[in-house]
C-alpha cells in the first residue's frame, strides 16, 4: 500500500506561512489605506496604473489578481472620485484605457508612502541580505508554479 502525501505541521508548511503573512499585509496595508478612502484594490489600480499607464480593465485585473467584472467595479469607484480616467467609448476594440488623473497621481503618492512604510515594518526583522535573498526565493517558487523561467530539457 502506497502511502499517502500529506502538508503536514501547519506550523512549517510554506504554503500555509504564506497565505498568514498575505492576509497579515493585506490587512494592515487596509488599516493604512483605509483612512485614505481607499480599498486594497483601489490602492493597487492607482500603484499599477503608476507604473504603467494607459492598461485595459483586464490588464489591471490580472495586476491587481481581482476578476475583470470586480475590476469594472473598482475603476468605476476610482472614476467617480475622479482618481482615474477611461474613455467612454473604445477608440478601437473593447479596450478602454485608464490613467491617472492629477488627483489619482496624489492619491498615489499619499497610499504608497503609507504601503511603503507597511512593507518596511513586516521585512525589519531581516537583513538587507535576507531581503534580497527572500526576494529571490519568492521569484523562484512562483516561477516553479508558473513554468515561468523553468529549464528546458
Amino acid at each position: 500500500m502506497s502511502q499517502v502525501e500529506r502538508v503536514g505541521d501547519l506550523a512549517e508548511s510554506v504554503g500555509y506561512l504564506l497565505k498568514q503573512a498575505a492576509t497579515a499585509l493585506h490587512a494592515s496595508m487596509d488599516a493604512v489605506l483605509r483612512p485614505q478612502g481607499l480599498t486594497v484594490s483601489q490602492y493597487s489600480v492607482l500603484e499599477l496604473l503608476g507604473h504603467e499607464p494607459e492598461q485595459s480593465n483586464a490588464g489591471l485585473a490580472r495586476g491587481a489578481f481581482v476578476t475583470r467584472q470586480s475590476m469594472n467595479e473598482v475603476l468605476r469607484g476610482l472614476q467617480d472620485r475622479g482618481l482615474v480616467a477611461r474613455p467612454d467609448v473604445a477608440e478601437r476594440g473593447r479596450a478602454r484605457p485608464t490613467h491617472l488623473t492629477p488627483a489619482g497621481q496624489a492619491a498615489l503618492e499619499n497610499a504608497s508612502a503609507a504601503v511603503a512604510r507597511v512593507e518596511k515594518r513586516m521585512l525589519s526583522p531581516l537583513s538587507t541580505t535576507e531581503h534580497t535573498e527572500l526576494i529571490a526565493r519568492l521569484i523562484a517558487c512562483r516561477d516553479a508554479l508558473t513554468g515561468d523561467g523553468a529549464p528546458t530539457g
